[in-house]
């Protein structure tokens, strides 16, 4: 509980009527979870506008009302609270209700096209390895140190962020990783949150769909770093021609990471099989379980952000080299045939080129690469065509399926990968809108020893089809294919 003056501290307000000595129980903006003596924030969002429940939700038992739009017909017995911009006003207010828990726990926020989720999730466990009590906020899930909580989006919205970082503190925690998405810095989800730290990959074609501009969507990007304060850390990938961009107006102190530039702290892979990646980490020799060329970025990434945030040199490689891969990230499993099975969240053109380009990278050249690829339904539908053509490129078979095509058609969305596939890859390639009988139709194609990718869905267990999600598991429906029985 708090009051309402002070959960208004740099709010931005520019009309109040009626009393702000009021006690706050609980914000929000969705006017079907008001409870008595809460904040209701009315947002203009892009499927509906909050100013239109306001009476609803005082109805319902909000005692204060933050718009940008003051009602014509007022409540005298309601407090209204006029702002510019109320989604900006909301992670203000978010963070002064919880008591500014991001000022109290060393906050690394990781962005980026790929690679976000497996650097975040890196960087926990490592840090939980090196004794430390740890947050994580991630596209599978969100974790307080041994509890875990089901995440609903890459970054959480304002008031969810401050309460679950308001709970790491309660819970002893003194690191948090946390992925932050485009959306997230566009729609305001992380103002007012204090980043000891910024960590970004790369940025590839993405989101388009939204942002609809690639300029857009590195604009979006790069007000994170922009946001940053004097005493922080931004870190980014100077192998990435956007790399630089990121930190040219930032304020934090500015540190760089590359496999093939000058850097800050540089990385050469030695070796790279199926077992994992030999490497030279600022002149230090480490092996690690992971696999790929991509999670030589993200380890080296890890290892940057952990020195920078003052650990021991010699703790950090030591321990690197005990983590194991991410759900859904370059996952694989072998039957006793050899034939090895790959799951991967790679649903990005650059993604998906990565991935096969480290697969082709590793095998002998005799085994086939039979690729299964669907692109989701209500998105970005320009890499349609261009995921396509990657995966013919770069694979013996090709079998192009369903993702999530939410409110879309499978077909439609085939057709349009379709498109991107030459004549000279037509023999290649079929399609098979079913996605478990894509995979099932994958392993009987596979022989011995050969290789399936199964692209996409990585980590998810569902298939949304019509807004309604089926469980659906790749990793488990490669393994009842591959007559794997066990994980």
């Amino acid at each position: 509980m708090k009051l309402l003056k002070d959960i208004l501290y740099k709010a931005g307000i520019l009309e109040v009527v009626g009393s702000t000595n009021i006690a706050i129980t609980s914000l929000s903006f969705d006017s079907r979870k008001i409870e008595k003596d809460s904040l209701f924030i009315a947002i203009k969002g892009t499927q509906s506008d909050g100013h239109k429940f306001i009476n609803d939700t005082i109805s319902k038992g909000a005692v204060a009302i933050l718009c940008e739009k003051i009602p014509e017909n007022i409540n005298e017995k309601i407090a209204y609270i006029k702002v510019a911009d109320a989604s900006l006003a909301l992670g203000i207010i978010a963070s002064n209700f919880y008591d500014n828990p991001s000022e109290k726990i060393k906050l690394v926020g990781i962005t980026g096209t790929n690679g976000k989720t497996t650097t975040a999730t890196l960087l926990f466990s490592l840090f939980k390895k090196l004794g430390y009590k740890v947050g994580l906020l991630s596209t599978v899930k969100n974790q307080i140190n041994n509890d875990v909580i089901a995440a609903t989006h890459t970054t959480p919205d304002s008031i969810q962020l401050n309460a679950l970082l308001r709970q790491m503190i309660e819970k002893g925690c003194t690191h948090c990783f946390m992925e932050v998405s485009s959306h997230a810095v566009v729609q305001n989800r992380i103002t007012g949150i204090h980043f000891t730290g910024a960590v970004f990959t790369n940025i590839t074609h993405d989101h388009l769909d939204y942002h609809k501009t690639f300029d857009e969507y590195i604009k979006a990007k790069k007000k994170f770093f922009d946001g940053l304060g004097s005493n922080a850390f931004a870190l980014t990938n100077r192998d990435d021609a956007n790399g630089e961009v990121m930190l040219q107006n930032t304020k934090a102190t500015k540190r760089t990471y590359s496999l093939h530039t000058m850097a800050d702290f540089k990385c050469k892979v030695v070796e790279n099989q199926f077992s994992g990646l030999h490497l030279n980490i600022d002149n230090n020799e480490i092996w690690s379980k992971l696999i790929g060329s991509f999670n030589a970025y993200n380890l080296l990434a890890v290892y940057a952000t952990a020195i920078l945030l003052k650990e021991d040199k010699t703790n950090v490689l030591t321990t690197l080299s005990t983590l194991g891969s991410v759900e859904g990230r370059f996952q694989y499993i072998r039957n006793n045939n050899g034939v090895i099975g790959i799951v991967d969240y790679a649903h990005t053109p650059d993604a998906l080129q990565n991935v096969l380009k480290t697969i082709n990278d590793i095998r002998t050249g005799n085994e086939k690469v039979i690729t299964v690829v669907g692109c989701g339904g209500d998105r970005d539908s320009a890499k349609r065509p261009i995921m396509a053509k990657i995966a013919c490129e770069l694979s013996t078979k090709v079998i192009l399926t369903s993702d999530n095509p939410r409110s879309e058609e499978p077909e439609k969305i085939l057709k349009d990968m379709q498109a991107g596939v030459d004549a000279v890859n037509f023999k290649k390639t079929v399609s098979i809108a079913d996605r478990y009988e894509a995979i099932k139709t994958a392993c009987s194609y596979a022989n011995d020893g050969d290789i399936i990718l199964v692209a996409g869905k990585g980590h998810e267990k569902y298939q949304e089809i019509k807004g309604i999600k089926h469980p659906f598991d790749d990793i488990e429906v490669l393994q009842e294919n591959l007559k794997i029985f066990e994980k």
